[in-house]
């Protein structure tokens, strides 16, 4: 099975948000549940988590009761949002056949099919929000 591959950064940056995404709206998820949860390092989740902060996608309580929780509803945060949060950098005149940058005006052989794959992948990361998050009991 074909599979897309992330930096590890964002890779994280996905797991923390689907895991904000099954908890009820507002309630905040302590650091150290949300990095058991994710399986990410409780010292790189903190970068990453300050990342998701400064993007305006989740907020941050400290004390009693504190954690993170999502900052908007699940429908208007787009896959878009976190992979841009996260320093996901695509490289749309990238030449995947080696030729540095490609166009249509000097295409290289992979171009266009290149072209097709780069849009079906944005209109993914534009349509898909963390409500399409499923829980692992629905999953079973």
């Amino acid at each position: 099975m074909l599979s897309l591959h992330f930096n590890r950064t964002t890779e994280y940056a996905f797991r923390a948000m689907a895991s904000l995404a099954l908890q009820r709206q507002g309630e905040p998820m302590p650091a150290k549940a949300l990095s058991e949860a994710t399986g990410v390092p409780q010292h790189y989740l903190s970068k990453i988590m300050k990342k998701l902060v400064e993007a305006g996608l989740v907020t941050s309580q400290k004390g009693h009761g504190g954690g993170f929780a999502l900052a908007t509803p699940k429908k208007k945060t787009h896959y878009l949002d976190i992979l841009v949060a996260s320093g996901y950098e695509p490289h749309p005149n990238r030449c995947v056949f080696g030729w540095g940058e490609c166009g249509s005006k000097s295409p290289c052989p992979l171009h266009d099919s290149w072209v097709d794959l780069n849009e079906a992948f944005k209109k993914w990361a534009m349509n898909k929000t963390l409500s399409d998050v499923r829980g692992m009991s629905e999953l079973r």
